[in-house]
């Protein structure tokens, strides 16, 4: 999409490969588990292409199993490159861009910071944590020209859950675990294409947002988070148990 518009797009990934797969984005490597990948990469930017004036912190996987049991290094790893790294880079984007006075950084979190998935604790926490840090950041570049949203999708029909298939156990040790995969698998099935998600963000950098941006389907996007706001937090967290069938 930004392409498209003429928009000097530069994206990255571990391997130079993967970064260079969509033809007409300038390649960079980058590793969020490695402060140094995240600061090479952002003054690799700066040295060839100049200022930033849009960052989207896109990066998202995940692992699934019960919390006391999925290994401590995989729950780390999820954490310290979803929260920790992300939060590096959108560090020194926010230096950057306050001395310029203007840019926008897009934190894309998820719906999870309001409804969090059962057996996705490391993603859950990771996400949720991203959220507080685009809350902060937003009230600290009140006043300086910098935007910054909190973009929260829900649901999405993409490649996500294939790669977490890769990181969960071949056998559950809890049946509850296997009734929440099969609902999630149905929900992906079922969800919209990505092409959403892109319109709805352009909407909003178009519009000079910053704060909290939901997209997905009307039920998780609007229907959802408006009824949660009403309800009283034990009513939501049954609901929660109800939806994935915990009991």
């Amino acid at each position: 999409m930004l392409l498209a518009e003429g928009v000097e797009v530069w994206g990255t990934a571990r391997s130079l490969e993967r970064a260079a797969a969509v033809e007409g984005v300038r390649p960079l490597v980058l590793d969020l588990h490695d402060r140094e990948s995240v600061a090479a990469a952002w003054q690799a930017v700066h040295s060839q292409g100049g200022a930033v004036d849009l960052l989207i912190n896109n990066a998202g996987f995940a692992g699934f199993g019960r919390f006391d049991e999925i290994p401590a290094e995989m729950w780390e790893s999820e954490v310290a490159a979803m929260l920790f790294g992300t939060a590096w880079l959108a560090r020194m984007a926010a230096a950057a861009m306050r001395a310029r006075g203007q840019g926008t950084i897009v934190n894309v979190t998820s719906l999870v910071a309001e409804f969090p998935i059962p057996f996705m604790s490391a993603y859950n926490t990771a996400k949720a944590g991203l959220a507080a840090l685009s809350a902060t950041l937003e009230a600290e570049m009140s006043g300086t020209g910098v935007k910054v949203i909190d973009f929260r999708p829900g649901d999405y029909r993409t490649d996500f859950n294939r790669s977490m298939s890769a990181r969960r156990p071949s056998v559950f040790t809890d049946e509850r675990c296997s009734r929440v995969w099969e609902r999630i698998e149905k929900q992906l099935a079922a969800a919209p294409s990505p092409e959403r998600a892109a319109r709805d963000l352009r909407r909003a950098l178009r519009r000079g947002r910053s704060g909290v941006v939901r997209s997905g389907s009307f039920f998780q996007a609007r229907l959802a988070p408006f009824l949660d706001r009403l309800a009283p937090v034990r009513l939501s967290r049954f609901c929660q148990r109800l939806y994935f069938d915990l009991g």
